[in-house]
């Protein structure tokens, strides 16, 4: 098991590696950007842009990125937004906001999934699940930014519950009701799609263990149906679907890009879209290596957690 951590991780920062390297030569191929003067520390971009080999070959210069991320992990000042400010610097500062609406989404949506999930799986084929499975699909097949509409418009400006934008912007209170109130629309925006693919995902894993031959055992050792679910079906399935829980967080990690955008939270994902319309090259190469690293950690994360949950899979490891 410690061998195969080893290589994926090995691999992951390979993998890593030649992203990055891809994004940063197409990104270098643009234009440079002027530097817009309007009392910013015009002179410090200009020095920062020295160091960094602007005027050198693109070989020189991404030799010379790589050098000052590793060594000092300077991701260079911003240049069209938050000029002369330190790119990671903005980062930090941004990023409470989008794993706080990410991480309220996932809460929410993980006890919906499951309880639905369950339901269908034991009113398999009665009315309750058809109509639980008919809006699953619904749900599954239409976008997040949808839902922001949807949700903008009939809560926020129809009925007038909650704001059409984010309200508080102190850091300090990401915990207290007024953010998690003014955070709710983005958060049911991003959670809507989540339960609706939990749902799907434990009906159908529940649905199959429920039907096993050691199910019917259970039953003939006179458990009943409650509890022969609840300490074997649940626990089987839980193998695929913990792991599906955690892939799901980091789609809507990504999925909150536009989400952001819409409800006005000053995030990450915000951020990223307007570094790309801008084309601040520092400030898209540091998010870039940001997501993508999430994307592939969560990998490595997704495959131990099966070893960890199932010690079936452990076992077979050291055959």
């Amino acid at each position: 098991m410690g061998k195969y951590i080893v290589k994926r991780i090995l691999l992951m920062f390979l993998t890593l590696f030649i992203i990055m390297t891809m994004c940063f030569i197409l990104i270098k191929m643009l234009p440079l950007p002027a530097i817009r003067e309007m009392g910013r520390d015009v002179n410090l971009i200009l020095a920062k842009r020295e160091q960094m080999g602007y005027n050198r070959p693109l070989l020189v210069q991404y030799f010379l990125f790589l050098k000052s991320v590793i060594l000092h992990w300077d991701w260079g000042v911003g240049e069209q937004m938050y000029e002369a400010l330190n790119v990671w610097d903005v980062l930090l500062q941004k990023l409470p906001y989008t794993i706080s609406v990410n991480l309220y989404s996932i809460l929410l949506a993980i006890p919906l999934g499951l309880g639905f999930g369950i339901y269908a799986a034991l009113k398999k084929n009665k009315w309750q699940d058809h109509v639980v499975s008919t809006v699953v699909v619904v749900f599954i097949s239409v976008p997040s930014y949808v839902y922001a509409f949807i949700v903008q418009y009939l809560l926020c400006y129809k009925f007038g519950w909650f704001p059409l934008t984010l309200e508080s912007l102190d850091t300090a209170a990401f915990f207290s009701g007024r953010m998690i109130r003014s955070m709710m629309p983005a958060i049911m925006s991003l959670g809507f799609g989540v339960v609706a693919g939990l749902t799907r995902y434990t009906r159908a894993e529940l649905s199959e263990v429920l039907t096993s031959d050691f199910m019917l055992l259970a039953r003939t050792k006179g458990l009943t149906k409650a509890q022969a679910t609840y300490r074997h079906a649940l626990r089987n399935a839980m193998v695929v679907i913990l792991p599906m829980i955690i892939g799901e967080f980091i789609g809507i990690l990504v999925g909150s890009l536009i989400i952001e955008k819409i409800f006005a939270i000053p995030g990450v994902g915000s951020l990223y879209i307007y570094a790309i319309n801008v084309r601040d090259y520092n400030f898209f190469m540091a998010l870039t290596v940001f997501y993508t690293f999430i994307g592939l950690a969560s990998g490595i994360v997704i495959d131990i957690s099966y070893g960890i949950i199932d010690p079936r899979i452990r076992m077979g490891s050291r055959k």
